[in-house]
């Protein structure tokens, strides 16, 4: 029968001596109900998704002063979810340079801004046939996509131009018009036969890939300017890491330093592309931050703001924060 084993003889060391990963300095700090946002930034663990926020908003600051390209590019949830209005402030402030987002995100913006809602019961209009057969979106689309496609100006532009002389009761919830207004690249990456405009026989499907194509060399333009840059993908598990991937393959291709860029992921759970082609592949630093879109974003954009208003806040040096 086999015996215990006689741990007689273990050798031991001085706790002192050991090395260790947490420390009295990195515990949390609870706060008074007086504190600031800065404040209680600055109460956080020193700690695996504590320091990864403070990263993230390090890097968006560190990007805005030198002038850097700062993707955002965003799946639909991220819009139903109301945060349309913290990345249309960092557009107003600097902070994102680009916007890049798949069919449903732009669906969901246009009827945000035309009609103050979106986001049908699909459970229940499906079983009556009425999914996806709201008129005046299915319009704009049509519009738009033969505009880009003819234009030559690609989906989002050609979508923001229309946004703009529809005069929208809501324009300034629209993420699309904010990204047209401030000038900068707006792209829309559709995958045909996903989003409810494809069911209406006006939305030409040659012109939507034609205008969605030119959206993706657009985007491989703001790629090719990446260097120390930010790839921000918030909330699309396939469609936007899939096309940063190949984005990246063409601006290497031809020749284009991309040293220095960091991605970022934030969404509900960990995806493999996410993961694979948005955190490990394309850049030299990766961070994710897990969790609800509608309390992240929020939070990232407090951070960023009291760092950009100069506010004691979380200084958290980068080579210290890993």
């Amino acid at each position: 029968m086999m015996k215990p084993f006689d741990l007689n003889g273990l050798k031991t060391y001085d706790l002192e001596s050991r090395p260790s990963k947490v420390f009295q300095e990195d515990l949390g700090q609870p706060v008074s109900s007086e504190a600031t946002v800065a404040e209680w930034l600055d109460s956080l663990p020193r700690q695996l998704a504590g320091n990864a926020l403070r990263r993230v908003r390090d890097h968006l600051c560190r990007a805005h002063a030198d002038g850097r390209t700062v993707v955002a590019a965003l799946g639909g949830h991220v819009i139903k979810t109301g945060c349309a209005p913290y990345l249309i402030d960092w557009i107003h402030r600097g902070v994102v340079t680009a916007v890049a987002m798949n069919g449903s995100a732009a669906i969901h913006d246009f009827e945000l801004a035309w009609a103050g809602k979106t986001s049908e019961d699909v459970s229940a209009s499906l079983h009556a046939g009425k999914f996806g057969m709201a008129r005046e979106t299915a319009d704009a689309f049509a519009v738009a996509a033969r505009a880009g496609a003819e234009n030559e100006i690609g989906l989002g532009a050609a979508l923001g131009r229309h946004l703009e002389r529809l005069a929208c009761p809501y324009a300034e919830s629209s993420l699309v018009l904010a990204a047209h207004r401030a000038g900068i690249p707006c792209t829309i990456h559709v995958a045909l036969g996903t989003d409810i405009v494809h069911m209406h026989p006006h939305v030409s499907g040659a012109a939507l890939g034609a205008a969605s194509l030119l959206d993706f060399r657009l985007m491989c333009s703001v790629v090719a300017g990446m260097q120390h840059g930010i790839w921000m993908n918030l909330g699309s598990a396939v469609v936007m890491p899939e096309v940063l991937l190949k984005a990246v393959s063409v601006v290497r291709n031809f020749g284009h330093n991309l040293d220095g860029m960091v991605t970022v992921n934030v969404d509900k759970e960990s995806r493999y592309r996410s993961t694979v082609n948005v955190l490990n592949r394309p850049g030299d630093e990766g961070i994710e931050l897990t969790g609800h879109h509608e309390i992240l974003l929020p939070l990232l954009h407090a951070a960023t703001a009291c760092k950009l208003a100069g506010h004691r806040s979380t200084s958290l040096a980068l080579e210290h924060a890993a």
